[in-house]
């Protein structure tokens, strides 16, 4: 016969107990653990982040820009008048001189014009020399009057005096003398008025003659323009150069003043770059700029700044002083950085995506054990190309992600792969 042991059924009670507690702190225990750290850790692949290290010396502030190569010397071809284009002769890329014909353009007006400008100088020319004739006719019979009343009168005088001697010796009536005498001063009057009539009409000859001449001149002048229109017609380069752009095509009708073509000389180009307007209050003029061709780089200085702002960029020139590369030509894309100024012993780093001077921002910087970040606030100082000063926040030999980490805006914490 069995007997009931009930210190074997406390026994096994008590582990139950004892289990159940320890079942209850280990679960506790998980629950504070899980809440301590916190939800999972974000993760990055390294090698899709721009990693830089902070550091400590000199900085240069650059402005970064983006332009093309333009000639210094160009010049844009108009039509002088409305015409249609004929033939096109020289294409662009050609080498041409001052008097190499681009185009011809076509205009039946014009020479009609030309012509009747030209009948209508000859016409004007015709009648001055017609006027200078008749005129010169006028005069010789006016000095012809003069003479005949010169003569008269001198012969009248020469009898008037033998008329005296005679009359003081009684050989004439004495009233034969006193008609002599006014004989002889009518014919002086006389004398005197053709005399006038000389001068005068030497005056009036020559106003005459200004007249008709000044007409001719006027034609002259139509002529001239007419003349140009013509010429106009056969289209110059106008400067020694290459022909940049052909405008228009075979057989368009252009109007007086449109572009036709551009020519430029490409011996002498000049950076023109679109600097951003943001950044276009530290451009001086005189500024160091380095210019980048893609096949070289070139020194130069900023010339002209833009005082407008267009499509949020302000236009800077810069004359290039060295050296043009082989393969530089207009229209050619560069890149300039322009040196606004040198900073020194400061910390700086690589530019973070989005930063602007004078800015406060929030940076990745990894731990010590390389893999893991943290978010640390930083203050930014001045801002170059492709560096910014760093105030507060980081130390030299620091390493920051600087790439946009805008997707991890709700984490403090990156783990990185």
């Amino acid at each position: 016969m069995d007997m009931a042991n009930p210190t074997l059924k406390l026994r096994k009670r008590r582990r139950r107990l004892l289990l159940a507690a320890a079942l209850g702190v280990l679960v506790t225990m998980l629950a504070v653990l899980l809440l301590r750290l916190g939800p999972a850790l974000p993760r990055a692949d390294r090698a899709s982040l721009w990693i830089d290290t902070v550091q400590r010396g000199d900085m240069l502030q650059e402005v970064r820009a983006t332009g093309t190569l333009v000639p210094r010397t160009s010049r844009w071809l108009a039509a002088a008048t409305a015409a249609q284009v004929d033939r096109i002769l020289v294409w662009p890329g050609t080498v041409v001189k001052p008097d190499t014909v681009l185009m011809t353009l076509a205009n039946p007006e014009v020479q009609d014009s030309l012509r009747n400008a030209q009948a209508q100088v000859a016409a004007a020319r015709a009648e001055v020399a017609a006027r200078r004739a008749e005129l010169r006719s006028q005069l010789l019979d006016h000095r012809s009057a003069q003479a005949q009343a010169q003569a008269d009168y001198a012969s009248a005088k020469v009898k008037a005096d033998a008329d005296a001697k005679a009359v003081a010796r009684h050989l004439i009536p004495e009233v034969r003398y006193e008609q002599e005498q006014i004989a002889l001063a009518q014919l002086k009057n006389r004398l005197q008025v053709e005399q006038q009539r000389v001068r005068a009409f030497g005056g009036s000859m020559q106003a005459q003659l200004d007249a008709v001449q000044a007409k001719l001149l006027q034609q002259q002048s139509n002529l001239q323009l007419r003349q140009r229109q013509a010429d106009a017609l056969r289209v110059r380069a106008g400067i020694a150069g290459v022909l940049q752009e052909v405008a228009v095509q075979e057989g368009a009708q252009v109007a007086a003043g449109a572009n036709l073509a551009r020519v430029a000389r490409t011996d002498v180009l000049i950076a023109r770059l679109q600097v951003p307007e943001v950044q276009a209050k530290d451009v001086l003029m005189g500024m160091a700029v380095n210019v980048d061709t893609h096949d070289g780089v070139i020194a130069g200085k900023v010339e002209r700044i833009d005082p407008a702002v267009r499509n949020g960029s302000v236009q800077v020139d810069v004359t290039l002083t060295g050296k043009l590369p082989a393969g530089a030509r207009p229209d050619l894309s560069v890149d300039g950085r322009i040196r606004i100024a040198e900073l020194h012993d400061v910390l700086s780093v690589g530019r973070p995506a989005l930063a602007a001077a004078g800015s406060d921002l929030s940076l990745f910087r990894l731990d010590p054990d390389g893999d893991t970040a943290t978010r640390v606030p930083v203050r930014i100082g001045s801002a170059s190309a492709d560096r910014v000063q760093v105030l507060r926040g980081l130390k030299a030999g620091d390493k920051v992600i600087l790439s946009d980490t805008s997707q991890w805006d709700k984490y403090d914490r990156l783990r990185l792969r």
